[in-house]
């Protein structure tokens, strides 16, 4: 089983309009709602390339209630959220279909009480002990500690379950401390994290701050990854168009998977690739494209960097 955390769990509502202009009113043509949040969405791929998996974080309200009962029509994915008092926040992305551009607006989540996050790290720690690897993601509600991350990092480590960890800002520092097997940041992240804009040398760099492999985003162009095996970059055939939403979730299943399955780096690089890119062709925010993964997946260039100096 895989395990993925996510603290900030969302109801994704994606709506189609024929084409987006500010100050005016918009005919909706089409309306989908699903599970969301980073760990969230890294499971449902997961499940979708045949892992077992259980979604852990916080769900409250009205929204919390509808995210469960999405979550209970998946296949191999099984629901640990633990409730909350407040309402589980929605995102709501906006795609223009007549230039396929998206935009995303993203609700704040609900205010974490030290009871509920104490529940959090119960039901964390005894689902570990079952777990192969843990996928830790997304941004921290109100009430969460920063350090919450560098927490539960540490406690996967003192269970000897492989851990990926994937956020930003304070969070991230912190995590990265605590020695995570993978992080996974965008370009931006990781040079907010390092100060460094050439992403080997920061990849590098964050590395020496506790990371064992750093993987970086670099969105259309692909990833970079500098682990204790080497260092690579992958790309896809072309820059996929589309709608961005998810994908750097499905390159987070594609890592996870392709570590639990003991594949080579390269081959689980071109994995997170395919899946990326076969997540933003894909029509609704987050879905992939199997098929499309699957050509995709001969078509990744993945060559050897460099070391930085």
């Amino acid at each position: 089983m895989i395990l993925t955390v996510t603290l900030n769990t969302a109801l994704d509502i994606t709506y189609r309009v024929r084409s987006l202009r500010p100050h005016a009113s918009h005919r909706v043509s089409e309306v989908a709602e699903r599970p969301g949040g980073k760990g969230l969405n890294v499971g449902r791929v997961l499940a979708a390339l045949g892992h077992d998996v259980t979604v852990t974080g916080f769900a409250g309200g009205a929204t919390g209630d509808t995210v469960r009962e999405r979550l209970a029509g998946l296949p191999r994915v099984r629901d640990a959220l633990v409730p909350v008092a407040g309402a589980t926040r929605r995102t709501i992305a906006v795609v223009d279909a007549t230039t396929g551009d998206t935009t995303q607006l993203n609700e704040p989540g609900p205010q974490i009480a030290p009871a509920e996050w104490s529940a959090l790290l119960e039901t964390y720690e005894r689902l570990l002990e079952s777990a192969s690897a843990v996928a830790l993601c997304g941004s921290l509600p109100p009430g969460v500690p920063v350090g919450a991350y560098a927490q539960l990092v540490r406690t996967a480590r003192a269970l000897a379950v492989p851990v990926l960890l994937d956020t930003s800002g304070e969070p991230l520092r912190r995590g990265v401390a605590a020695r995570p097997d993978i992080v996974k940041p965008n370009a931006e992240e990781l040079a907010e994290l390092t100060g460094s804009h050439e992403p080997l040398q920061a990849a590098r760099n964050a590395r020496r701050r506790g990371a064992h492999a750093v993987v970086a985003s670099l969105g259309p162009r692909g990833l970079l990854a500098h682990t204790p095996d080497g260092h690579w970059r992958a790309t896809p055939p072309a820059p996929a168009r589309g709608n961005p939403t998810g994908a750097g979730d499905s390159a987070v299943a594609g890592l996870l998977s392709g570590l639990v399955e003991r594949m080579p780096w390269p081959d689980r690089l071109a994995r997170a690739v395919a899946l990326s890119a076969a997540t933003v062709a894909a029509p609704t925010a987050g879905d992939v494209d199997l098929p499309c993964y699957e050509r995709l997946l001969t078509e990744v260039t993945v060559t050897a960097e460099a070391a930085a100096a």
